[in-house]
C-alpha cells in the first residue's frame, strides 16, 4: 500500500522544478518530431485536476501546449455527433492539448445529472473505445487520468473555496451538487472504468488527497509514459550591436500614453 505521508515543501519544490525542466525537453521533441500529445484529466470536482495542468504548462511555451477547457455544448452542438466538437480540439503535428474534462463529460456529469438520455449514454460507452482507437492508430500519444479524491477532502477544499474570494469563481452549484450525488458519482466512474479502461488507453488513478503527491506523481508518469528523448538545440550566437546607433531619436516620452505608475504609490 503506497505511503500517505505528506512531502515536505522542499522536497516537493525542487522535484517539481526538475520534472518541469524534463516537461521542457518533452516539449522540444514534440515540436522536432511533430508528435501529438492528448492528455485527458478526469476525476472528482475539487480533486486537484486544475493544480496539476497549471504544475505542468506554467514554463511551456502556449502555442505547443494548449488547455482545453470546453463550455457546454451550444444547441447545435447537442445534435452533433457526440464527438464532433472534441475532433475539432485535437494536435495537429507538434501540439500538446490538455484536456480539463473531456468527451467523458457523458460517462460522469451528464450520466449522473440526467443531462443524456440512456440511449446515448450506451451509445457512448460503445463508441468511446473505438474512437480512442482510432486516435492511436492515427499516431496520437494519448494518456487518461482519473483523479480521486475523499469525500472528506472534497468537503474541505469546497469550504476553502467558499471562504476565499480569490478562488469562490471555483465553486459551482453543480459541484454542491456532487455532493449529495457522492455514490451515483462514484457508480457512474465505476461503469466508465469497466468500459473504457482498456489495454490500448489505459486509465491512470491518481490519489489526490495530498496535492504535492498528486502533482508530482501525475506528471512523473506522463513523462515516463510518452516516450520521448531530449533534442539537442542548436547554439545561439548573440550578434553584437553596432557601435555607432546614432541614427534613431526616440520622440519625447510625454507624448506617450504611459501606463500609470501605481507602484510608486506603494513606496511612499
Amino acid at each position: 500500500m503506497a505511503t500517505t505521508e505528506r512531502i515536505p515543501r522542499k522536497i516537493y519544490e525542487r522535484e517539481l522544478l526538475r520534472l518541469q525542466g524534463e516537461l521542457v525537453q518533452l516539449q522540444e521533441w514534440v515540436k522536432a518530431s511533430g508528435a501529438r500529445v492528448v492528455v485527458v484529466f478526469e476525476g472528482r470536482d475539487a480533486a486537484g485536476k486544475g493544480g496539476v495542468i497549471k504544475r505542468i504548462t506554467e514554463h511551456l511555451n502556449p502555442r505547443v501546449a494548449r488547455i482545453v477547457a470546453l463550455p457546454a455544448p451550444t444547441e447545435r452542438e447537442r445534435t452533433q455527433w457526440y464527438f464532433q466538437r472534441y475532433v475539432d480540439q485535437l494536435p495537429a503535428a507538434g501540439e500538446i492539448v490538455l484536456m480539463d474534462r473531456s468527451w467523458y463529460n457523458r460517462a460522469g456529469v451528464e450520466r449522473v445529472m440526467g443531462f443524456c438520455t440512456e440511449p446515448e449514454y450506451r451509445r457512448f460507452l460503445r463508441q468511446c473505445p473505438a474512437f480512442e482507437d482510432m486516435l492511436i492508430e492515427d499516431g496520437i500519444h494519448l494518456v487518461k487520468f482519473w483523479f480521486s479524491v475523499s469525500d472528506t477532502e472534497q468537503a474541505k477544499r469546497f469550504r476553502e473555496r467558499a471562504e476565499n474570494p480569490l478562488k469562490q469563481w471555483k465553486l459551482s452549484p453543480m459541484d454542491l451538487e456532487s455532493i449529495s450525488r457522492w455514490d451515483a458519482y462514484s457508480k457512474a466512474k465505476d461503469d466508465m472504468l469497466v468500459h473504457t479502461d482498456t489495454d490500448r488507453a489505459p486509465w491512470t488513478i491518481v490519489e489526490s488527497d495530498d496535492k504535492r503527491r498528486a502533482r508530482i506523481n501525475a506528471i512523473h508518469h506522463l513523462l515516463t509514459t510518452i516516450p520521448w528523448e531530449p533534442v539537442p538545440r542548436p547554439e545561439l550566437v548573440f550578434p553584437e550591436r553596432p557601435k555607432d546607433r546614432g541614427t534613431y531619436t526616440r520622440p519625447p516620452r510625454e507624448i506617450d500614453h504611459a501606463v500609470p505608475d501605481h507602484a510608486a504609490t506603494l513606496l511612499d
